[in-house]
């Protein structure tokens, strides 16, 4: 257990490590060379190395949340007149589908349902009667059930259809290995409080640097504006247009060293990845179902039924394992009474056997 005095089994913010969270007792001025240079180029460049070995790809930094760089992708990457082929199975692709409306972009949804992968023959289908669409928008890992996408099918079809691809990597990128220049992935977006296990403040866009230089005069937004933000980055070596969150930047720098040391994405995967077949095992031991078949499942988090009983309340239920030191997620399911445990961050075995004793403690339910 960490020293701290919970640990979130969330999908981020989620709990991190002791030098992480000093990393940000620094101060740092952001038009100073050694902050600019020294930390944000360093950063760029090596979110740039995570993602492909591949030339031609860059790195952009967004303040805000995760869903900022969702709309600055959104907003600058589609122009006037093409259009984007949403793929919706979630809280998140559905979130894409309202930034397009609000902006004013236009777009065709597939909507697949909350517990459904999407169809390949479905968006093939869709692309063959529609040439008018120009990219394809897809959440890697839909974090409202937990499932993960078929990424690769996905891409050997934008490029079988030359369309271009954005994908919300969101709770994915860092913890799963890809390689985006393999997939011919356009704009890969995710976040710093994610599987690259830093903290909240900023996301970023890594790119392909002529998909980012067909953004320029695009930009539905001043502050999401992409392309001005990478070219102020490019020009001013890593100066952001607006004010920098320092301390957040500082966190992330430590973040991916620590994720080097422990034998980068990879050895993270291997990590996630067992804690949530331990988790899963566990709380099928305790009487307990997931809400997707095991095939669909994401080594990121897992949604589980709620307990059928009258007596059971999430909110009790919840409250009873933060006092033991534990903090889950509740359902974000529409159709589906359940709630969700994550199992990335600072979380390793032991966490996940101490969490399962805390659950069989709190089944109140069944006295």
């Amino acid at each position: 257990m960490l020293d701290n005095h919970y640990l979130l089994l969330t999908p981020g913010p989620l709990s991190t490590s002791r030098k992480v969270r000093e990393a940000m007792l620094k101060d740092s001025c952001t038009w100073d060379a050694e902050y600019n240079q020294g930390v944000v180029q360093v950063i760029r460049q090596k979110l740039v190395s995570l993602a492909t070995s591949a030339e031609g790809y860059t790195t952009v930094l967004m303040q805000g949340s995760g869903t900022f760089s969702v709309e600055s992708v959104l907003g600058c990457a589609i122009g006037s007149d093409e259009k984007v082929l949403i793929i919706n199975n979630g809280a998140y692709g559905a979130r894409m589908v309202e930034i397009a409306a609000l902006l004013g972009i236009s777009y065709h949804e597939l909507d697949c349902g909350e517990v459904n992968q999407p169809s390949l023959s479905a968006v093939d289908q869709i692309l063959a009667c529609d040439p008018t669409i120009t990219h394809i928008a897809m959440v890697h890992c839909e974090t409202t059930t937990g499932m993960l996408n078929p990424l690769h099918e996905v891409a050997e079809l934008a490029q079988q259809r030359d369309k271009r691809l954005i994908i919300d990597a969101m709770s994915s990128f860092g913890g799963i290995p890809m390689d985006i220049a393999e997939l011919n992935i356009d704009f890969l977006i995710s976040s710093a409080n994610k599987c690259i296990q830093g903290v909240p403040g900023f996301g970023f866009v890594i790119a392909k640097t002529e998909a980012l230089e067909a953004c320029k005069n695009r930009a539905r937004s001043l502050s999401l504006d992409l392309y001005a933000q990478w070219r102020c980055m490019e020009d001013n070596e890593g100066k952001w247009r607006f004010t920098s969150p320092t301390h957040t930047v500082l966190a992330f720098a430590e973040a991916l060293k620590e994720l080097e040391e422990e034998g980068g994405v990879s050895a993270r995967y291997s990590r996630y990845s067992q804690n949530q077949a331990s988790l899963l095992a566990g709380m099928e031991r305790l009487g307990f179902s997931a809400l997707l078949d095991s095939t669909l499942h994401s080594p990121i988090i897992t949604a589980f039924y709620s307990p059928k009983a009258p007596e059971y309340r999430f909110a009790d239920f919840y409250t009873r394992l933060k006092e033991k030191g534990f903090v889950i997620y509740p359902g974000k399911v529409s159709q589906n009474d359940c709630f969700r445990i994550g199992n990335i961050g600072e979380v390793y075995s032991e966490d996940i056997d101490a969490l399962l004793k805390a659950i069989e403690q709190c089944c109140y339910w069944r006295k």
